[in-house]
């Protein structure tokens, strides 16, 4: 017999303020949006309709109907064992970095520029494409995605593909050098105004896998022997020699090669230790501005961190000839 059924709070208060993801999950308009997603959907315990979220396959199609309901998207998959992310922590990133633009906003200050004009990098795209999907249909903004992992460009590739909503949109790009980050892929006298980053985090596979059985066991409540990982993830994706503090630092040390290619460089901080050797080398890099950004989507808490190299006056400049009437404002 159901446990009774329990009280939810009517928003996710802790999401950005615009994300499309504050509410509960409402099962019936993602089944109607997406039938496949139907035979995911149960009674939980507490006489609540959802998923199991410990089924890989029941997150992907979950991903799918969000994609879909929320943003348009008619086909989104991913091959076995890649990286499935969750839907409202990736759209909160997007937000953030909306709002971030908007506060640099010389002509409009305040306004989020949207449009095309608005050029974004996507380092580790995935196969899963998902920020510039959110990205592009949220504001309209044109994304370059990058990836080391073959398999992945040519996913995110047929998912773009697939989807006209998508199509001169996002171009997805191969780094043939794994020790680079921005060179090989930021072309000479290209422009950014933004880059995003989800590094990977652990320093190992078995580092991976033992914060995944971890979480197992406290959701469970049960000695974990084997874990398949409910959200995938290939070894570029979830780690790296060094993890994510050594792949942060990389990626300060090289962004300060390409100062006059982007307004703000940015990246997902997840852990707490790796702030304080981030700022050291932002530091060293003579950033002249740094911000940072905290987000939270449940128990989990991870940060932003965003920096330039432009000053005021060039920041101004930069949004005054590159954000000109074409690029429509809102919110």
């Amino acid at each position: 017999m159901p446990n009774k059924k329990r009280e939810h709070p009517a928003e996710k208060t802790s999401l950005h303020p615009r994300n499309k993801h504050r509410e509960r999950y409402n099962f019936r308009q993602l089944v109607d949006s997406c039938s496949e997603l139907g035979q995911f959907v149960k009674l939980n315990d507490y006489n609540d309709q959802s998923i199991d979220f410990f089924n890989p396959l029941a997150v992907k199609t979950l991903n799918k109907a969000l994609l879909k309901y929320f943003y348009g998207i008619d086909y989104w998959d991913i091959p076995a064992n890649y990286l499935c992310p969750p839907i409202p922590g990736r759209a909160d990133y997007i937000h953030y970095m909306a709002d971030l633009l908007g506060s640099v906003n010389s002509k409009h200050l305040g306004e989020i520029p949207t449009g095309s004009k608005i050029k974004c990098l996507d380092i580790g795209v995935g196969a899963n494409c998902v920020y510039p999907i959110i990205g592009s249909v949220e504001y309209g903004w044109s994304f370059v995605g990058s990836e080391i992992d073959s398999v992945a460009i040519e996913n995110a590739n047929q998912i773009v593909d697939k989807n006209s909503i998508l199509k001169g949109k996002i171009e997805l790009r191969m780094q043939k050098n794994s020790t680079y980050i921005f060179n090989g892929i930021i072309g000479k006298n290209e422009q950014f105004d933004l880059t995003i980053c989800n590094p990977p985090f652990h320093a190992s596979l078995a580092d991976a896998q033992g914060v995944a059985v971890r979480k197992l066991q406290n959701l469970k409540g049960d000695k974990i022997e084997n874990t398949v990982l409910n959200f995938g993830g290939q070894s570029n994706e979830l780690w790296c020699e060094g993890g994510e503090e050594k792949f942060v630092k990389q990626m300060i040390l090289e962004s300060k090669q390409f100062a006059a290619s982007c307004l703000w460089f940015s990246t997902l901080i997840s852990k707490q230790s790796s702030l304080k050797n981030s700022y050291k080398t932002l530091e060293t890099v003579g950033a002249y501005e740094v911000k940072t950004i905290s987000m939270s989507q449940g128990n989990k808490i991870s940060r932003i961190v965003a920096w330039t190299f432009l000053t005021g006056e060039q920041q101004q400049k930069w949004t005054n000839s590159r954000w000109g009437r074409e690029v429509e404002t809102s919110f």
